[in-house]
């Protein structure tokens, strides 16, 4: 059987990193692109871009995990869209036998960055107001499929060990943590205290991996979850029994302001520890901590469409979390 040729947009993130490693191990061929990728690539320049793609002809598939952070949700449009449809214009020009495009996106089509959305979600709940990215996206690969089929990836946050990355949830709350044990501290919950007793879930880097590979064979949108719904209520005190942390009352704390001087305390630890990471290796999700623990609504979406459809990988979230800190430890990511 001839083997598949993947190009993966946004390589080295959280999401991408683990997407390229799981096509190399199942027998495809890739190419990744991101800055610093197999492929350095912007997307944002629609000539340079078919200009370094133009020899890719033999794409077959196109995952695209790609973003482009922006101040305002309606300055996030023009970029965002731009970008898929530079990379896919110069996949079609230089790849005949391109067979699918897989869009990777997330809650924000449902307004779950908005406030309390309906949940659980459904793929075929009502839009909402745009200005939203992931939309304009998505119809435009409605709008362009024809010769080749399109899909679009709905995760929750997503697990993984990526580093650097402005939205890793597993990290945040690993270095929360370890600096928490360092200073003889419990583990509070910052978060607004609705948002400890809100019910969410989360999406395995691998399990989502997966599922996008899974979903070339079919078309339309399908959300994507470990398939366990948690309350920050239950799982703080035992994700704090993790690293030996005592719980104390949650307190509303910005992690962005309080861990801005904790850089000189982590250069002591990875001193004392052998550590391997530099603070701005594993600082860049304050943000989405504080975004996340600041959901005091449901934060969970309805699998089924996957499941009738044939995907039926579940992970357990207690122990995603566990595996991923031990996976940091064990790269002397944290003490």
């Amino acid at each position: 059987m001839e083997r598949k040729t993947a190009l993966v947009a946004g390589a080295n993130g959280i999401i991408g990193r683990t997407l390229t490693e799981h096509l190399r191990t199942s027998g495809w061929n890739v190419t990744g692109l991101s800055r610093h990728g197999d492929l350095a690539v912007d997307l944002l320049d629609a000539a340079g871009t078919r200009a370094k793609l133009a020899s890719l002809s033999d794409v077959t598939h196109v995952f695209y995990a790609a973003y482009q952070d922006r101040p305002t949700w309606a300055e996030l449009v023009p970029p965002n869209l731009a970008m898929l449809t530079n990379l896919v214009d110069a996949v079609e020009a230089a790849a005949p036998g391109l067979e699918h495009v897989s869009l990777m996106q997330g809650y924000k089509v449902y307004g779950a960055h908005l406030g309390p959305f309906k949940t659980p979600a459904r793929e075929t709940d009502a839009g909402h107001m745009p200005p939203e990215f992931n939309v304009d996206q998505q119809q435009f690969l409605e709008r362009r499929a024809g010769t080749w089929t399109w899909s679009a990836i709905r995760p929750s946050v997503v697990g993984g060990t990526t580093l650097g990355n402005p939205m890793n949830l597993a990290l945040v709350i690993a270095v929360y943590a370890s600096i928490s044990q360092e200073l003889g501290l419990p583990l509070r919950f910052p978060g607004k205290p609705g948002a400890y007793d809100s019910l969410l879930e989360m999406t395995d880097a691998g399990l989502l991996a997966s599922a996008t590979v899974w979903a070339t064979r079919h078309q339309g949108a399908f959300n994507i979850a470990n398939g366990d719904l948690f309350r920050w209520r239950e799982l703080w005190p035992k994700l704090a029994a993790y690293f030996g942390l005592d719980v104390a009352p949650p307190l509303r704390m910005s992690l962005v302001d309080v861990m801005a001087d904790k850089g000189p305390l982590w250069t002591s630890m990875a001193a004392e520890h052998g550590l391997s990471t530099s603070y701005a290796d594993v600082s860049a999700s304050w943000a989405f901590g504080d975004f996340v623990f600041g959901w005091d609504y449901d934060m969970f979406a309805d699998t089924s469409k996957s499941r009738r459809a044939g995907f039926h990988e579940y992970v357990e979230t207690e122990q995603m979390f566990y595996r991923l800190f031990d996976e940091f430890r064990k790269a002397r990511v944290i003490p």
